[in-house]
């Protein structure tokens, strides 16, 4: 009786060179990855769409080929004009959280020609911020000049955000003018704007200005009690 392929004697045994045949097929097997997977979201759930992508993409490659003080209204314009409000906020906004400071002032310098625009606080504070941790002293003051002349309505929580920025970046003059600005728009000062310019005026050792912001707290709240409570609450906010 013959024996079966797997007992017969006379078989022989697998070669090298099919296992490294095998191992060169695995190793060559592409694997496709879905692109779509990989787009972070720029604000609240809302993802960037193609459009503002490729206009993110070709203002940093425009960047790179002109250098940092070139990349300019020359490439801005044209590639924005083409996108919706939302696109254009969306690229902006894209730009600041990727550190891209100038092509962000640019674009939110084009975002200012456009008939529908209406300032808001928190683009500023975006603005602010990415100006701001780059060392762009000058841009920061131009941020802030176009902030002056805007026409804003009432927003404590937004210019709360705004001097904190400011503060933790150093800019102590700014954050004073933002604060009177703040009075000027009736965007009443509450216990977090307090608390954010006492604090953070004693971090920078500006202990004389701290406590002209500290009589104006006092005149407003009857004492300053109100800053442990405020401290507890962002502490227990942060924990939750």
């Amino acid at each position: 009786m013959l024996s079966s392929p797997a007992c017969s004697p006379f078989r022989l045994p697998p070669t090298r060179g099919g296992a490294r045949r095998r191992s060169a097929a695995a190793a060559g097997t592409i694997t496709m990855r879905d692109r779509s997977k990989n787009r972070k979201p720029t604000q609240r759930g809302r993802y960037l769409s193609t459009e503002a992508i490729q206009a993110v993409q070709s203002l940093k490659r425009a960047a790179l080929r002109g250098g940092p003080a070139a990349s300019a209204a020359a490439a801005v314009e044209p590639k924005l004009r083409r996108l919706l409000k939302a696109d254009m906020v969306a690229v902006f906004r894209e730009l600041a959280a990727q550190g891209e400071a100038l092509l962000a002032l640019q674009v939110f310098e084009e975002i200012q020609k456009e008939h529908w625009y209406k300032p808001r606080l928190l683009w500023y504070t975006d603005l602010v911020t990415v100006l701001a941790n780059k060392g762009l002293r000058s841009e920061v003051d131009k941020a802030c000049s176009y902030l002056k002349r805007e026409q804003l309505e009432p927003d404590t929580e937004g210019f709360n955000l705004l001097l904190k920025a400011l503060l933790d970046a150093g800019f102590t003059q700014l954050a004073l003018d933002c604060f009177r600005l703040m009075k000027l728009w009736d965007s009443d000062p509450d216990r977090i704007t307090y608390t954010t310019l006492i604090k953070g005026l004693e971090s920078l050792g500006k202990m004389d200005l701290c406590a002209g912001i500290q009589l104006e707290a006092e005149n407003d709240y009857g004492s300053l009690d109100f800053l442990d409570e405020v401290e507890t609450e962002e502490a227990c906010a942060s924990s939750s």
